[in-house]
Order: C-alpha cells, then structure tokens, then sequence
C-alpha cells in the first residue's frame, strides 16, 4: 500500500477519533439529566478505535496516535523512515477533527472555549485537581499498558481478528482511570488538537501530554520485545 494512502487513512482514523471522542465529552458529557458522563465518554473513546482498527486497520495499521507508531517501532515493527509522515498525518487529522467539533459546538448560545474543549490538563486543569506528578505517572503508566495490550493482541502468534476488540476495550478502560486525572491524553495527537483552539493553559500544559506518553510508549516496545521476544521484528 502506497505511504500516501496509508498517512491518508491515518488522517481520517484521527479524525474520527478525535471528533468522536472528544466530542462526546463536549457535546454530551454535560447535557442536563442525560448526559453520558465519564463512562460514556470513556467508552466513545474505546469505539473510535475499534470501528476505525476494522475500517482501516488493513491500510495503515491503525495507528491514529504518535505515541503507537513511536512504540510499534520501539519493539521493530515500524519503519524509522515513516514514523514522521505518520505523526503529520495523525496531527492533521486530530485537528481536522477539532476543527469540525468546534464549528458544531459553537453553534450553541453560551459556548465558550474557556470550559476546556475537552483539552488535557493538570493541576488546576485537572478534572479532579489531580497534580502534576500524579499526571506524569498517569499517562506513562497507562500508555504503557495501552501500547502491551496493541503489541500482544497484534502480535502474528495471537488469536486473529481480535485485535480490535481488546484494543478498543483498553482504550475504554484506561479513560476510566484517567479522566478524572488528566482528561486523558495517551495520545500527543489527541493533546494537540482541542489545545490549539483553547491556546493559553492548554497549549501550557501541552508538553508533558507531549512527552509522557511517547516515553510509556518506548518503554512497552522494549518491554514486550524482550518479554515475547522478536518475533514479529522486521
């Protein structure tokens, strides 16, 4: 498959995620009486990626996320060559997706940019006032356990076609931990784009949502690969 079809498909696999995910936490979360709360979003985040792994998956693998192509390459299954064209692309389709969720929000009475737009943030801009070594340790851990769970559920000598399905659920548990601490990053791309459109604080914050979790994520590929070993190493 051509790499510009692949970063093409990593576009709209961001895209959906970030629209789907973070626009559930802005458009629904909130809503008066049946508002979806912390679970719904937690679980919208899960079925971005599982839809998007079954619609994708078989074009670019489905990364939709920096710090899993970072990873994947950590543990010798992605190319260094094509790791920034897939970053690009992941950053271009968060906030195409942000871009999209903030024309439909703001076509709402009394929007404003200043509830947070679903951006990651600690400290004061933790959802639960969560510091910022509690932030640190919270996205390191769980892009660490994120990015096990995608190298041994994809790994070839594991059960086929399930891939999707614990990856999503992953997704859906790790946000049940992490939102009341960070919003929940795991996801540089993620990070990115609701903080451009809030600026200040969000953009701020934006480096440990940066950092942390490329850094889970490189640790997981070195961890896996010696746990399994290589044998799925290019």
């Amino acid at each position: 498959m051509p790499l510009s079809k692949r970063c093409a498909a990593e576009s709209l696999g961001t895209f959906w995620l970030v629209f789907g995910g973070c626009g559930s936490a802005v458009l629904a979360a909130g809503y008066p009486e049946l508002g979806i709360g912390f679970v719904g979003v937690s679980l919208a985040f899960g079925l971005t990626v599982l839809t998007m792994a079954y619609a994708i998956g078989h074009i670019s693998g489905c990364h939709l996320n920096p710090a899993v192509s970072l990873g994947l390459w950590s543990a010798k299954r992605f190319p260094a060559s094509e790791i920034l064209p897939y970053i690009v692309s992941q950053i271009i389709g968060g906030l195409a997706g942000a871009g999209v969720l903030y024309l439909i929000a703001s076509g709402k009475a009394g929007f404003d940019l200043a509830g947070g737009f679903a951006s990651n943030g600690f400290a004061e801009h933790s959802p639960d006032g969560y510091s910022m070594t509690a932030a640190i340790v919270a996205e390191l851990v769980l892009t660490f356990v994120f990015l096990m769970v995608i190298l041994g559920s994809t790994d070839r000598r594991a059960p086929a076609g399930f891939a999707p399905i614990a990856i999503g659920l992953c997704l859906t548990l790790i946000h049940l931990i992490g939102i009341p601490v960070t919003n929940l990053s795991v996801n540089p791309a993620r990070s990115i784009a609701p903080a451009v459109f809030v600026g200040d604080w969000a953009v701020a914050q934006l480096w440990l949502f940066c950092v942390f979790p490329v850094l889970g994520a490189l640790i997981a590929g070195k961890v896996y690969s010696w746990m399994a070993g290589d044998a799925d190493a290019e």
